[in-house]
Order: C-alpha cells, then structure tokens, then sequence
C-alpha cells in the first residue's frame, strides 16, 4: 500500500509533462472601435456592450475593429510567436489577414489586441467568419474559429 501514494504522484507529475507543451487560443473577443480607438467610454461591463450597440447600429461612428484574443503557451514553446488574425467578409471572398508578433505572459497566459483598420473592414464589408491562430517560425500552434469559418 506504501506504493499507492508515490504512483498517484508519478501520474500527476506525467500529467503535467504531458500538458507542457500545449499552446492553445482560449478566447476571441471582436469589438468595433470608434474613431478614437475606442471600444467602450467606460470600464464596466454593461456600459460597454451598450457603446457596442451603438457602434452596430450607426457605422458611421466605426473607426474599425478590434480582436482582444486570449491565448496560452508554455513549455518548450521557445520561439518568437506570432498571432495571426484571417477575417472573411461579404464583399471580397479573399480573406483579409493580420499579424502581429506578441509575447509570453505571466504563466504563459496574455490578452492581445489585434486592431483591423478601418480600410480593412470596408474592404471586408461585414465580417462573417474569423479565424485566430497562434504561430512559433511559420508553424501553427493553436487556433481559434468562428463557427461560418
């Protein structure tokens, strides 16, 4: 019986070698941005999904949009990483991409912003699918998708 505790560990440690190496896009957040780069005029919650509305509703006051993405990398992910951002839109069938060079936060977890510029968007027309990708030297490691993509 005295191996019983010594295998529970050796099962928690193989556990934890086993996930080291994960890198994963946890959380996709799209936003529209006024013309100051603004996605809300207030930090709560509610304020900030009622400016969003207001964005939805009169594009004239979009100054493009924003994907505030939450990923997650850790053990032997070592290179330079890169999140690369493909939005599809009704106008062009060509997807628009954007990429931009982030690194590791504490624990391995950080939120990104990825900001589209407004000639983008109007390239795009309205986005219709989006497609998150975590990159280590033109390698995908981890991605995240609409469900149209």
């Amino acid at each position: 019986m005295n191996w019983l505790p010594w295998a529970a560990l050796a099962c928690c440690l193989w556990g934890g070698v086993l996930r080291a190496s994960e890198a994963r896009v946890v959380k996709v957040l799209p936003h529209w941005v006024d013309h100051q780069g603004r996605h809300a005029l207030s930090p709560s919650l509610y304020e900030r999904d009622a400016y969003q509305a207001e964005l939805r509703d009169h594009p004239e006051k979009r100054g493009g949009l924003q994907y505030e993405v939450l990923w997650k990398a850790s053990g032997r992910v070592t290179g330079p990483l890169t999140l690369r951002l493909e939005l599809r839109g009704g106008q062009s069938g060509v997807p628009e991409v954007v990429e931009m060079p982030v690194k590791r936060g504490l624990f391995g977890r950080r939120w990104s912003r990825v900001i589209v510029p407004a000639e983008q968007v109007s390239r795009l027309g309205t986005v219709t699918a989006w497609k998150a990708t975590l990159v280590e030297a033109g390698k995908p490691l981890a991605g995240s998708q609409s469900f149209l993509w």
